[in-house]
């Protein structure tokens, strides 16, 4: 059974007296801070709290003070791994089962703390640390004791305290250290993680060795050259591996070249690695499913083209991490872009004629975790709409939803195989659904009685009719009052009253995406606010405009 809790003011924390503390904290924290005494306190408390026996993992919220008070009185440190700091600004602790996740989490409880004045002065930093009084605060932690923190029993999440399991050792093919293999291709300090860099120099590019163009006949090209005539043509000149030959010793001097690079063999196994060898590499690591790219680098740089119409799906987090490396970059058309034909999409490259090999194995790490691009196919749904309404039902309206629905499924060759105009009526609604589902759409398009009105009863109605994962409303104007839902398997999407007036709306930026069957969640929706203004032009030339990019 867990010990009895005092509600006295504490003379011991933990098996130390009060001073004797004190004077612990001096040695392991350096002096004795008040944020590791009222710690003590809390593990203290915490420690009260569990069963007697258990073997006990520990978190501290705050990487201030918290953890030394932990350290100092539990056999959980940092260096054995039974103590995570996960700094979420809060000073609490949580002690719990290592197998089992069962546990209490001690936090310092700001309506007690309101009756101690220099201890509430310390925590909320209401007093410059000169004018606050240690003694009086330390006091204060004597006499609040464990009144002053709050027991909550918790469950750690799974991930939380799962058994690590011991990683093999390699050498980074950079630095040369040692570092658990699972990192990737190469340590983490080298892939930008660390947090300081050497100081020494590094050769910003190979020793080349170059010639005149007039010596140049007979040698073989180094790299891809560029010929510009402006507005006219851009392409290459010259290719890599093309020898120079006597004629052309009056083009190179036209293309500006004095000097040519000769190729004496630098291999990707050395310091340095060739563009074109780099961009391969890059391209064969960042193609996925439905992607090719072209067989050769031109100019240095590999392009990728969809190998049937599809959504673009683009891995934009890791894109940024690739794009971060120095000497390499990649560009792509925007995700959830819809290509409708094959041409190119994105493109890579290694920015000078040789990448530093170590900047090399950085981008390839990124691409260690998989494709950046994917190219889904877009299925050809089949589509129920259902129209609310009673004024339509009656047809005091002329109903005008139904025809848009079809105009902008038939771009994508879907077809509707059912529709029903019901009134607003919660019983109506779910029936009209019901017949649509019965007609075997499998994607429920649900039209208007989506506002705050109280006469609005759709959402009401797909409830009744099963609908589940409803997610309402969307950043995105217009189409703020959009609505996600699914029946089973039947995806649902709610077109707000805007789509009668507007020509583009949220409908269109999110029906392909159904299509692709790409899940779309609340942070989906989140991110894309950014860009979902439409602008309204009184010609609307979506998607050729920046509606929803």
């Amino acid at each position: 059974m867990p010990d009895p809790i005092p509600s006295d003011p504490v003379h011991t924390i933990g098996p130390y007296s009060f001073e004797a503390f004190i004077e612990e904290a001096k040695s392991f924290h350096g002096y004795p801070a008040p944020g590791v005494v009222i710690g003590g306190v809390m593990v203290d408390l915490a420690m009260r709290h569990l069963p007697r026996g258990i073997l006990f993992d520990a978190i501290s919220e705050t990487a201030k003070c918290l953890p030394d008070a932990i350290q100092m009185l539990t056999p959980c440190t940092t260096g054995n791994g039974w103590l995570k700091v996960i700094h979420l600004g809060r000073y609490a602790l949580a002690l719990y089962d290592k197998y089992r996740g069962e546990g209490v989490r001690v936090v310092l409880d700001p309506q007690k703390l309101a009756m101690y004045p220099e201890l509430h002065s310390w925590f909320y930093k209401t007093k410059p640390k000169s004018e606050q009084q240690r003694e009086k605060i330390l006091d204060q932690i004597r006499c609040a004791g464990f009144n002053a923190c709050r027991v909550e029993n918790i469950h750690v999440l799974e991930r939380f305290h799962e058994k690590r399991i011991e990683n093999r050792i390699v050498n980074c093919p950079i630095c040369g250290e040692g570092y658990p293999a699972d990192h990737g291709r190469i340590c983490r300090g080298c892939q930008g993680q660390s947090p300081y860099r050497l100081t020494q120099a590094s050769q910003p590019f190979p020793a080349l060795r170059t010639i005149p163009v007039e010596r140049s006949v007979g040698i073989s090209v180094l790299h891809d050259m560029t010929e510009i005539i402006p507005g006219k043509k851009k392409g290459p000149a010259f290719r890599k591996g093309d020898t120079i030959g006597p004629g052309d010793l009056c083009r190179l001097h036209a293309l500006g070249k004095n000097h040519v690079f000769v190729d004496e063999g630098i291999e990707i196994d050395g310091q340095w690695v060739h563009e074109n060898v780099a961009a391969l590499a890059f391209a064969r690591g960042m193609a996925g499913s439905g992607v090719c790219f072209s067989d050769g680098p031109r100019e240095g740089k590999v392009t990728f083209s969809a190998e049937q119409p599809g959504m673009l799906l683009v891995e934009e987090a890791r894109l940024e991490a690739f794009n971060n490396i120095p000497g390499v970059m990649a560009a792509t058309r925007n995700n959830y872009t819809v290509l409708s034909d094959a041409r190119a999409f994105a493109g890579t490259r290694a920015i000078p004629l040789f990448l530093p090999r170590a900047d090399f194995l950085k981008a390839m790490s990124i691409l260690d975790a998989g494709p950046l691009f994917r190219v889904v196919p877009l299925r050809k749904a089949a589509l129920g709409v259902l129209v609310t309404g009673t004024e339509v039902f009656r047809g005091l309206i002329e109903d005008r939803f139904i025809p848009i629905i079809r105009s902008k499924a038939e771009k994508f060759e879907c077809a509707i195989v059912a529709t029903r105009i019901v009134p607003d009526e919660t019983d109506a609604i779910a029936s009209g659904i019901q017949d649509i589902l019965d007609a075997g759409a499998d994607i429920l398009v649900t039209t208007a009685g989506l506002s705050v009105d109280p006469d609005d009863l759709t959402r009401k109605g797909l409830i009744e009719a099963g609908a589940q994962d409803m997610v309402y409303g969307a950043p995105i104007l217009p189409g703020a009052m959009t609505l996600l839902a699914r029946i089973g398997t039947v995806q649902v999407i709610g077109v707000p009253a805007c789509a009668l007036y507007f020509p583009t709306t949220s409908f269109d930026l999110l029906f392909p995406r159904l299509l692709a069957s790409v899940p779309i969640s609340r942070s989906d929706l989140a991110r894309m606010g950014h860009g979902a203004f439409c602008l309204e032009c009184k010609s609307c030339s979506y998607p050729k405009c920046p509606f929803g990019k």
